[in-house]
C-alpha cells in the first residue's frame, strides 16, 4: 500500500482531488490531499515557497511509502519536498508540472514588469473561464474550477526553490497531458534521460483530476 500525498496546482486546494481520491481508496491506498498555505480554505494562512514545502512535508510525515503528487505549479515544492521525505518516498509524480531547480522561481522567466505587478498586488488572480478553453473540460467542469479557486500568494512564486541533489535521482514519472502541449518543458525532457523517470502521456488538458480523474487515478495507481 502507497500513501499517496496529492497536491494540487496554483488557485486550487485539495477540493480538486475529490474525483480521484476514491479510486486511490478503492485500491488500497492512503490518501492525503493537501491545500498549500494560502490558498482555499488557508487562504488566510500567509505563505511562501518555503512554506509550502513545508506543508507537504509535513502532511507526508509518519507515513512509509510515500507517493507525493504534483500539479502544475505544485511540482516545484512537490520535487523539494521529495527531496527531504527521503527514504520513506516511493516516488513522485508530477502531473504536468513545473520542476524546481535550486535557486530558480517559478517566475524566474517572467519579465520584471511582471514580477513586479505580481509582487505589487500580493497574489496571482485566479484564472477566468475563458483561459481553460482547449483543455477537454466540460462547461460544468469549468464552473467547478473556477468557482473553487482563489488568488494564489505571490510569495511562493519569486521564492527561489532548494535542491541540493540531482532531481533525476528520484524515482519518478512525469504525466505530459498532450493538449496543453505534445512535448515537456526541455527541463524535464532532460530528467527523462534518467533511468529513474519515466514518462506517461494523457490524451487531456493541464486539469486531468477534473476531466479525466478515473483515467489520472489508473495511472497514479499504475505508477507505484
Amino acid at each position: 500500500m502507497a500513501e499517496f500525498v496529492l497536491v494540487a496546482g496554483a488557485w486550487l486546494g485539495a477540493w480538486a482531488w475529490d474525483d480521484v481520491a476514491p479510486a486511490l481508496r478503492a485500491a488500497g491506498h492512503g490518501v492525503h490531499p493537501v491545500t498549500l498555505s494560502g490558498l482555499a480554505e488557508r487562504r488566510d494562512v500567509p505563505a511562501g515557497q518555503r512554506t509550502h514545502v513545508r506543508d507537504i512535508v509535513e502532511v507526508a510525515s509518519g507515513f512509509r511509502e510515500v507517493v507525493v503528487v504534483g500539479h502544475s505549479y505544485s511540482g516545484i515544492p512537490v520535487g523539494q519536498a521529495a527531496e527531504r521525505i527521503g527514504n520513506r518516498l516511493k516516488r513522485a509524480v508530477f502531473v504536468d508540472s513545473n520542476v524546481p531547480a535550486d535557486g530558480e522561481s517559478f517566475t524566474s522567466t517572467w519579465s520584471a514588469a511582471q514580477v513586479s505587478a505580481l509582487t505589487d498586488r500580493g497574489y496571482w488572480p485566479p484564472l477566468t473561464a475563458e483561459d481553460y478553453a482547449g483543455q477537454g473540460l466540460s462547461d460544468e467542469q469549468i464552473a467547478r474550477v473556477v468557482g473553487g479557486s482563489t488568488p494564489h500568494p505571490a510569495a511562493s512564486l519569486t521564492e527561489p526553490a532548494e535542491v541540493s541533489g540531482s532531481l533525476g535521482e528520484i524515482p519518478a514519472t512525469y504525466i505530459k497531458c498532450l493538449l496543453d502541449g505534445e512535448t515537456p518543458s526541455p527541463d524535464v525532457v532532460k530528467l527523462l534521460e534518467s533511468e529513474r523517470w519515466e514518462l506517461v502521456e494523457m490524451d487531456t488538458g493541464r486539469w486531468p483530476m477534473f476531466s479525466q480523474p478515473a483515467e489520472l487515478a489508473r495511472v497514479l495507481v499504475e505508477a507505484v
